[in-house]
C-alpha cells in the first residue's frame, strides 16, 4: 500500500483497498512509539469526573442502610425528590460496578433440576410409553380425548381408550386393566409419560405403586424425552382417511378400533425391520424374517446379476430400544434402525 501511495497519495490508496485514513494513521503512530520503546499515554482522566472524596461519599450514600436495598434508578428519584443529587443513574451503577456491588438483590426462584430419562427396553412389556392427545369434534371448541399406551420395543399398541374427557381416574383404569390384560409380573414394567395432569396425578401414582409398576417422566417442554407416543400419535393423524371432525364420541372410537387393529397387525413398521408391532410382540419376527431370506433367496436364484453377485439378506430385527441413550452408548445405539 505504501508503493502505491506515493504514486495516487494516501487518500487515493485507502479507497483502493476501502480502508479509513484514521485506521492507517493510527496503525502508523503505533509502529512508531513500539519502534521508539515508548509506552502508549496513559488516558488523562476526564475533567468532569467524580474526585476521590465525591466517589466516597456518594458510595457511602449507595450502601447506607436506607439504601443498600433499592436500585440506583430509585436511590436517585428519591433522593431528587428531597432535593439533592449526588450524581446521575449512570454514574451510580459505575461506582457499584468499581466495587462489584452490582446484581440482582431479589430473590430468584430456583427451577429444579430435572434428570433426562433414559430408559432401554430388550424385549416386550419392559417399557411402556403413554400419552393423552385431542381428537377434534363436531363443533369447534370440542374435543375427545385418546388415551393410548404404547410397547416401546414392539411399538404395539397395548391398551386404548376414547373418552369426553381427561381424567386421572380414567387413566388409572386403562392402566389397571392393561397391566392385567398382559399379565405383568411385579418389578418388571416401566411406564413412561410426560408431565400431564393425569400422568402426574395421585390416583395413578398410588396405583402404579400397587401394581410395583416403575414410572418415570419427561423433561418439562421436551417432546424428545417421550418419541414413540409422539411417533404413533402422528401415524394416526396422518393417515388419509383421518377425519378433520368426529361426528360423535362413537365415531372416534369405531375409526381408532380399526386404525389400531391396523396398526398392530398391518403396518409395516420401519424402525422394526418393518415388521408388524404384533409380530415383534409376540414373538413371531424371526420366522417372519426366515420366510422373507427363502423369498429373496429365490429371487437372487432367478436373477442373481440384478443383485451383483450377493443374495440379499431381510431387514435386521431390533434388538434394543432406547429413550434417550447414555453418551457412551449412544454410538452403538445409532447403527440399529430402533433406536429414539
Amino acid at each position: 500500500m505504501a508503493d502505491l501511495a506515493i504514486h495516487i497519495g494516501v487518500m487515493g490508496a485507502c479507497e483502493a483497498f476501502t480502508l479509513k485514513r484514521g485506521v492507517l494513521y493510527r496503525d502508523r503512530s503505533r509502529h512508531r512509539r513500539d519502534a521508539a520503546g515508548c509506552a502508549s499515554p496513559a488516558r488523562p482522566r476526564p475533567p468532569l469526573a467524580f474526585s476521590g472524596a465525591e466517589q466516597s461519599h456518594l458510595l457511602g450514600v449507595l450502601d447506607s442502610a436506607r439504601f443498600a436495598d433499592m436500585a440506583p434508578a430509585s436511590i436517585y428519584a428519591t433522593l431528587l425528590d428531597e432535593g439533592l443529587y449526588h450524581g446521575s443513574i449512570r454514574t451510580m451503577y459505575r461506582q457499584l460496578a468499581l466495587h462489584r456491588e452490582v446484581g440482582e438483590r431479589r430473590r430468584q426462584r430456583q427451577h429444579p433440576v430435572y434428570v433426562k430419562p433414559e430408559l432401554l427396553a430388550t424385549a416386550p412389556n419392559m417399557v411402556w410409553s403413554w400419552d393423552i392427545t385431542k381428537l377434534k369434534g363436531p363443533a369447534k371448541w370440542t374435543c375427545f380425548h385418546l388415551y393410548v399406551i404404547l410397547d416401546i420395543f414392539s411399538r404395539y399398541v397395548v391398551g386404548w381408550t376414547i373418552a369426553a374427557r381427561e381424567s386421572a381416574e380414567l387413566a388409572e383404569q386403562l392402566i389397571a386393566d392393561t397391566v392385567a390384560k398382559h399379565d405383568i409380573a411385579p418389578n418388571t414394567l416401566t411406564l413412561h409419560a410426560d408431565r400431564g395432569a393425569s400422568m402426574r396425578s395421585k390416583p395413578v401414582a398410588a396405583l402404579l405403586i400397587d401394581l410395583e409398576v416403575a414410572k418415570t417422566h419427561s423433561r418439562p417442554h421436551v417432546s424428545d424425552d417421550n418419541p414413540f407416543s409422539e411417533a404413533q400419535f402422528k401415524t394416526l393423524k396422518y393417515r388419509p382417511d383421518f377425519p378433520e371432525r368426529f361426528g360423535s364420541i362413537q365415531d372416534a372410537r369405531v375409526h381408532c378400533q380399526r386404525f389400531f387393529g391396523w396398526y398392530n397387525h398391518d403396518h409395516r413398521h420401519v424402525g422394526i425391520g418393518l415388521m408388524p408391532p404384533a409380530a415383534v410382540h409376540y414373538g413371531d419376527a424371526a420366522a417372519l424374517t426366515e420366510q422373507r431370506a427363502v423369498a429373496l433367496k429365490a429371487a437372487f436364484g432367478a436373477h442373481p446379476a440384478r443383485f451383483k453377485g450377493r443374495v440379499p439378506q431381510p431387514p435386521t430385527l431390533p434388538v434394543a430400544a432406547w429413550i434417550n441413550p447414555p453418551k457412551q452408548e449412544a454410538s452403538a445405539a445409532s447403527t440399529t434402525p430402533h433406536r429414539h
